[in-house]
């Protein structure tokens, strides 16, 4: 085991973290009402967010085909959620691997495991009781994400992390706050976001501290790496699967939402609070800044 010298601010974040996640836990199989039934007529994300919002297609749709489309999308988005999660969790093993486990760095960074570990938990359950399939990634995103947390550094660790969370984050601030969706999907985004924003502290705060220390070289490979990450998880977010469950055209459906400003603003909307972020720390630019503008965040 290689120890660290532990900078003092590191500590107390960490131990600030701790007390934070003894007072604000959750337990999903329990402080969900996994037995309660869904409604039936409530979307199951705000209609304004669905991929097809405001298009012709969306306008032929009956309402109960659009409610429909929201139950995939958002199972979707958190099948996502649990790729990246469960990658998170390995990159964060490898993390504590080389640290000194008696400091309260690296106790949080066992509880996020922890917590993430509930977390997928909980979005895999959510799925299941929609009766969605688990959607994922494709096999090629599949397998680059498998390169990713083996070879990640941590930057892209934390960077990438920052992402994801901040991204799901902001869709479901929103969602937890729209009394006229499903309930089940309110209160998974509730525990989520609770303690997700200790997460992102905490990945934020190691940006901060990791990233002044690379190189030139390594500077230049983590913002194409990071380009690379955005682009195949913001484009991933909804599985072409989604449109054939809710009974339409895949092709059309897709050709549409690609097109649609609408999804576009979305996504934007989404990533705008970590985009801001990471281009004033120099990550967002050089040949990276191709795939974050691929993916429709930048101009």
């Amino acid at each position: 085991m290689t120890t660290t010298d532990t900078p003092p601010r590191r500590e107390v974040t960490a131990g600030r973290l701790l007390k934070t996640a003894a007072r604000h836990s959750y337990d999903p199989d329990v402080d969900i009402d996994w037995d309660a039934p869904l409604a039936g007529d409530r979307y199951f994300h705000p209609p304004h967010r669905s991929s097809l919002y405001g298009t012709q297609l969306w306008e032929r749709m009956s309402e109960a085909q659009r409610i429909e489309l929201t139950k995939h999308e958002t199972a979707s988005i958190a099948c996502m959620g649990i790729w990246f999660e469960t990658i998170l969790m390995q990159m964060l093993i490898r993390h504590a691997y080389d640290t000194d486990p008696a400091t309260a760095h690296t106790r949080f960074t066992y509880t996020e495991i922890a917590e993430e570990c509930r977390h997928s938990k909980m979005f895999a359950r959510m799925v299941e009781k929609f009766g969605c399939p688990g959607y994922g990634t494709g096999p090629v995103v599949h397998h680059l994400g498998r390169a990713f947390k083996a070879l990640s550094n941590g930057t892209l660790t934390f960077s990438a992390t920052m992402y994801v969370e901040e991204i799901l984050d902001a869709l479901q601030r929103e969602m937890m706050a729209d009394e006229t969706i499903e309930p089940i999907p309110r209160e998974v985004s509730r525990v989520h976001v609770i303690e997700e924003a200790r997460h992102i502290h905490f990945a934020r705060d190691e940006l901060l501290r990791q990233w002044p220390k690379l190189g030139r070289g390594q500077r230049a490979v983590s913002r194409l790496v990071l380009g690379v990450v955005v682009y195949l998880a913001t484009t991933r977010l909804i599985d072409p699967k989604v449109y054939a469950n809710a009974g339409l055209d895949v092709d059309e459906a897709v050709r549409t939402a690609t097109a649609n400003p609408h999804w576009r603003e979305s996504k934007r909307f989404a990533a705008r609070k970590i985009t801001t972020f990471l281009g004033e720390q120099g990550l967002i630019k050089g040949p990276g800044r191709i795939f974050w503008r691929r993916a429709g965040l930048v101009d």
